[in-house]
């Protein structure tokens, strides 16, 4: 949850100071071949892997496509709340909270 709340600050910050023009933002610093798009490109990977462990193992349902496909946009604004919902869910079973009920 203080990840959460510390990037939804940050990010009230960030659009503050520099508006909503996030993806030319981040595409311009991906084509620069510099750290600072190594390390979005990187993020954006995690993004992507983490969304679809979010579908996978919710079968691909409607709901779950939905889920990772925000999740996939929100990062971890979505993703740590929703692993704490997990672990509450599945009463600390980390197997279960890993692969659900396969």
């Amino acid at each position: 949850m203080v990840q959460t709340i510390g990037l939804l600050t940050y990010t009230l910050f960030a659009f503050q100071k520099e508006g909503s023009d996030l993806w030319s933002v981040f595409t311009n610093n991906v084509l620069s071949l510099n750290w600072s798009g190594q390390f979005n490109l990187d993020f954006i990977c995690y993004l992507t892997l983490s969304g679809f462990w979010i579908m996978w193992r919710n079968k691909f349902t409607n709901k779950s496509i939905v889920l990772g496909l925000v999740a996939m946009v929100l990062g971890i604004v979505l993703f740590a709340p929703y692993v704490l919902w997990l672990t509450n869910k599945e009463n600390g079973n980390i197997k279960r909270v890993l692969i659900g009920d396969r």
